[in-house]
């Protein structure tokens, strides 16, 4: 499994670690730490010493091996994910954040669960935010998730760090702007292939509030574009396209461009009357409430914008 992280959160990167060495899981479990555009030492000596604090669980007792190298391909998080996954020598490959915690029997019930569909390639489950002291369940309702379901919503609970698939299956574009939307671009060529396997209980747990892309309002509008200009289906489902023209009139308000707000709302307006998105990215734009009054009332619900 692959864990890229920028050595910036040193103390959620040994969580995060922890989580993956302590499952209870008898196959072999080979973690790569990719070091993005920070010396794969300093990340060596934040992680020393990890392996060993699952000494005596019953996790111990299968085959378990860190190492931590740099990012091989290009500097951000889809060259450090492919860095990752080029060198490991394992049947499936995984997903983790450094700021986010597998939880107890997540890869064991994915691992069974695509055992159980035998033509599927690829993984998920639920999570739960957490924000502040307060933590929130998504689920998705199903058991499969299809390419629809991922044009129609973001569905967030198919989260990157829930990833789990066979080696081979699929690679992170590393043309994505900035990082942005990797994960959702590479969960629809997924479902395009194939429905998700999705196990809908809570297993990861998704912390928000140290993310690296909150607040980066023109690199979230360039991936936003960049994913309508890749999937052209986006723009023809109604609500999907309200969605992110939402997002876009968001961003572009957030950023005190008022005209452009109008014309993005407009949009998301016309495609789904009433989206909420569009309201609100015109109340940030006509100064009403600040984005981050938005987010983080969002936030607390374990739903962004």
């Amino acid at each position: 499994m692959v864990i890229p992280t920028r050595g910036d959160r040193p103390g959620p990167l040994r969580a995060a670690l922890t989580g993956v060495l302590a499952q209870e899981y008898a196959g072999r479990v080979e973690v790569v730490v990719v070091a993005d555009e920070v010396p794969a030492s300093l990340v060596a000596q934040q992680v020393s010493g990890v392996a060993g604090s699952v000494a005596g669980s019953a996790a111990a007792e299968a085959v378990r091996t860190v190492r931590v190298l740099g990012n091989r391909r290009a500097a951000g998080l889809p060259g450090a994910r492919n860095t990752g996954i080029s060198v490991l020598g394992t049947d499936l490959v995984a997903f983790c954040d450094d700021d986010d915690l597998w939880l107890p029997g997540k890869l064991s019930a994915q691992v069974t669960a695509l055992a159980e569909e035998p033509e599927a390639g690829f993984a998920s489950c639920a999570v739960e935010v957490e924000y502040g002291d307060r933590r929130v369940p998504r689920l998705a309702g199903t058991g499969r998730v299809t390419h629809r379901h991922l044009t129609r919503s973001r569905m967030m609970m198919v989260h990157s760090s829930t990833f789990l698939f066979r080696r081979g299956w699929t690679w992170v574009d590393e043309s994505a702007p900035a990082g942005q939307n990797e994960d959702w671009d590479l969960a629809l060529r997924a479902a395009w292939r194939h429905p998700i396997v999705h196990v809908d209980r809570p297993l990861v747990r998704v912390r928000w509030g140290s993310s690296h892309y909150v607040g980066r309002w023109a690199d979230r509008i360039a991936g936003l574009e960049w994913m309508l200009a890749r999937h052209p289906g986006l723009a023809a489902e109604p609500r999907g396209a309200a969605r992110v023209y939402g997002q876009l009139a968001f961003c572009h308000a957030a950023l005190g461009r008022r005209r452009e707000a109008a014309r993005w709302s407009l949009r998301a307006f016309s495609a789904r009357p009433g989206e909420p998105r569009a309201a609100v990215a015109l109340a940030v734009a006509g100064g009403l409430v600040s984005p981050r009054a938005v987010l983080h009332a969002l936030h607390l619900r374990g739903h962004g914008i």
